[in-house]
């Protein structure tokens, strides 16, 4: 054996940064809170922490798969308030109906999805003004139709948004069985590999016989279902639908949680995985500035910065030559397990 071969470095993927940077706040944000003479893993701040992966994490892991497709959506955070409307409206405080205002409620999360999905692919818009056009689209039906929150949730529904198994919410492990469904679409079915495809290089997918716009068209479908699971879980909290939940800023924030996650911007490469650690990082940080009484304005600031911080660091990366040689002088596929799983 050579120096050469046997002095191969492992190299580390962006999933596995992600999670190294989680460990690495949590313990930081730990210090920092001890310091103060508070305890950020206190069973009330975790579960605060838990459940603010569950709504975030509902909207990022959808968002992921659009991402990948080189597409995005910014329509998600007016379809999550739609959602929550029209299921609690549907139900109407009857415990018989509640099958009822899940169905409506994620048909209609489905319905604009597909709208979505079909203009940019059919029509070839642009992503961007495409699901801003049908966010504005969804604004402006809620501000005129809906005027606060409206209908009711029955207790038997609302469990979905209060019940948790020790500290852990029960809308967290659902959460995490969501992103583990779209794990395996990712990495075991065919119509995960073309998503993977259509990002990569939209031309030579097309011209090796994927359906580019079918799969465009489903990874909005799924991302508008998931935005609709979280509007469930918000009319479950809540007790009712609330018209103003669009502007908690959850389109932006799942993006973050996305790129944060190691998921690349221009498509083609990225982790469901990665994602849920980017949503648990924003949990943690969210958690830690509020034990620390940080003004909300600062945070925000914070929270910019850190974003900004991770893709400057994905970007370097990637252009990195030494990291382009590991990458690409390794035999088989192995270094990908991190990105694409």
């Amino acid at each position: 054996m050579t120096a050469g071969t046997g002095a191969r470095r492992y190299h580390l993927g962006s999933t596995e940064i992600v999670y190294l940077a989680l460990v690495g706040i949590l313990v930081v944000a730990g210090v920092l809170v001890a310091v103060r003479g508070g305890n950020l893993f206190a069973q009330g701040n975790v579960s605060y922490m838990l459940t603010q992966t569950s709504l975030l994490g509902f909207v990022a892991v959808g968002q992921t798969l659009v991402v990948l497709c080189r597409s995005l959506d910014l329509s998600v955070g007016y379809v999550v308030a739609l959602c929550s409307l029209i299921g609690a409206t549907t139900m109407a405080g009857d415990p018989s109906r509640v099958w009822l205002g899940v169905v409506a409620a994620l048909a209609v999360a489905a319905g604009v999805g597909l709208v979505n999905g079909l203009i940019i692919s059919a029509l070839r818009v642009n992503a961007f003004i495409a699901t801003l056009g049908m966010g504005l689209i969804v604004k402006g039906f809620l501000d005129t139709r809906f005027k606060g929150p409206e209908g009711e949730v029955p207790f038997a529904f609302q469990t979905f948004g209060y019940t948790r198994i020790g500290p852990v919410p029960v809308s967290t492990i659902v959460m995490l069985l969501v992103a583990a469904a779209a794990f395996v679409l990712l990495t075991r079915t065919r119509a995960g590999y073309h998503m993977f495809a259509v990002g990569g290089n939209l031309d030579v997918a097309r011209l090796s016989g994927v359906r580019t716009g079918r799969t465009l068209v489903l990874a909005h479908v799924l991302c508008s279902l998931c935005a609709g699971v979280a509007g469930l879980l918000i009319a479950a909290r809540f007790g009712t639908g609330n018209a103003l939940v669009y502007s908690y800023g959850l389109d932006l924030d799942s993006i973050a949680a996305v790129v944060l996650g190691g998921t690349l911007l221009f498509g083609g490469r990225g982790s469901v995985i990665g994602t849920v650690g980017g949503v648990a990082i924003l949990a943690v940080l969210d958690t830690a500035f509020n034990v620390l009484d940080v003004n909300p304005f600062f945070k925000d600031v914070l929270r910019g910065v850190i974003i900004i911080a991770a893709v400057a660091l994905y970007a370097r990366r990637q252009i990195d030559p030494a990291s382009r040689r590991v990458r690409f002088g390794a035999k088989g596929s192995a270094s990908r397990g991190g990105d694409v799983a």
